[in-house]
């Protein structure tokens, strides 16, 4: 059995910390457009988020706001630009 290679982040743009303002939580974010985020969750961030505690599968307006803060202000890289 081959194991495909995962080429998806050949672009060089890594992911990179974004702290919510809410709960002080910290992911790793990657903006490959306006639209798309990906957003890595570790244990200590989702149980400090009290929108995650209330809806796992919802994703924190703090948290969002933040990201999108930080895409505005170029504290983190937009892949698509």
């Amino acid at each position: 059995m081959r194991i495909r290679e995962d080429n998806r982040l050949l672009d060089g743009v890594p992911m990179q910390p974004v702290r919510c303002r809410r709960c002080d939580g910290e992911v790793l974010v990657r903006k490959a457009s306006w639209q798309q985020t990906s957003i890595q969750w570790n244990a200590e961030a989702a149980s400090a988020c009290p929108s995650l505690a209330e809806d796992r599968w919802n994703t924190c307006p703090a948290l969002m706001s933040a990201i999108q803060e930080a895409a505005l202000n170029g504290a983190i890289k937009i892949v698509e630009e």
